[in-house]
């Protein structure tokens, strides 16, 4: 059992007690993590229990009490994942199409963390113990660019950033159609589909904010090569958005059809920028398509 004390200081006073934790501790994972602790009788001020409502007051003093992380009972697996940069805190790779991000109903091996594992062994715990160290998630049938944390200090700052919207995230999408202007934005609500739960759709009540803004590199007979940027991080966001758009992406059996030019959906992150979470050093990486989409461009040509 590991015991925290912390002193608030003059930039602390007003915060929330579960915000303070959650963002700024290094020892936290998560404003969840934070709040659950606050729950159970964990976190004391001056002493006292508090809620994670509490409002921080400068020279207060806080004690932290941490349970030992569960057992893991993920397994390690030699999967090959190309790795773009890796420290102590965070490792950048490129998932290739068909990974999934972590394991799930029906799922418990063959994923990103179950490789990731393998590779660098150990990841930051989080509140859900099959995702050790995802901060964000890709579609098992797109791929890219995305950054786990290793430590909870990086999983902490990193969830701030997605929060915050200053994560730089861009993708390549081939859809289908000609798509009529050069610029545009999709800002639509997105929920769960109203007949198929497994499913997203743009819903007209109930959703949670999406904005999507794409831009186009070139049109072809019945195809449209676009650049798409997301500032928020909806599951499907991007093939909700544009299929909601009338232009699915290409290959998205899902939300378009099928295409007998390229197997899954035409969809790859090939930007991801953000600040480092201890440094502050401004990271940028940038991937060029896939084979496969390769391929896909090299047919419309």
């Amino acid at each position: 059992m590991k015991r925290l004390k912390l002193s608030a200081g003059p930039g602390d006073g007003g915060k929330r007690l579960d915000l303070f934790l959650g963002t700024l501790h290094e020892e936290l994972a998560s404003r969840s993590q934070a709040q659950r602790l606050i729950k159970e009788g964990r976190v004391l001020v001056n002493g006292q229990t508090a809620k994670g409502s509490h409002r921080i007051k400068e020279g207060e003093e806080i004690s932290i009490e941490i349970p030992p992380a569960p057992p893991s009972h993920l397994e390690p697996q030699d999967i090959p994942v190309p790795v773009l940069y890796e420290d102590d805190e965070l490792i950048v790779v490129e998932k290739p199409a068909g990974l999934v991000t972590h394991p799930g109903a029906g799922r418990r091996d063959g994923t990103l963390v179950n490789a990731l594992l393998y590779h660098c062994r150990s990841l930051a715990p989080t509140s859900d113990p099959v995702r050790p160290g995802i901060v964000h998630r890709l579609d098992k049938d797109s791929s890219g660019l995305m950054v786990v944390a290793k430590t909870p200090r990086a999983h902490a700052h990193l969830a701030l950033q997605f929060k915050n919207r200053t994560i730089e995230r861009l993708y390549r999408a081939f859809v289908l159609g000609v798509v009529e202007f050069d610029e545009g934005r999709v800002d639509a609500p997105i929920g769960r589909h109203p007949v198929n739960p497994k499913k997203r759709a743009v819903v007209p009540a109930g959703g949670k904010p999406a904005l999507s803004l794409y831009k186009v590199l070139r049109r072809y007979r019945d195809v449209t090569d676009l650049e798409v940027k997301i500032k928020t991080g909806r599951t499907h966001q991007v093939r909700v958005h544009l299929a909601h758009l009338g232009h699915p992406v290409v290959g998205d059996r899902e939300y378009g059809r099928a295409d007998e030019r390229i197997t899954r959906p035409a969809l790859h992150a090939f930007v991801l920028g953000f600040k480092h979470p201890v440094t502050g050093e401004r990271l940028r990486f940038e991937r060029p398509l896939p084979e496969d989409m390769r391929r896909f461009l090299n047919s419309l040509d």
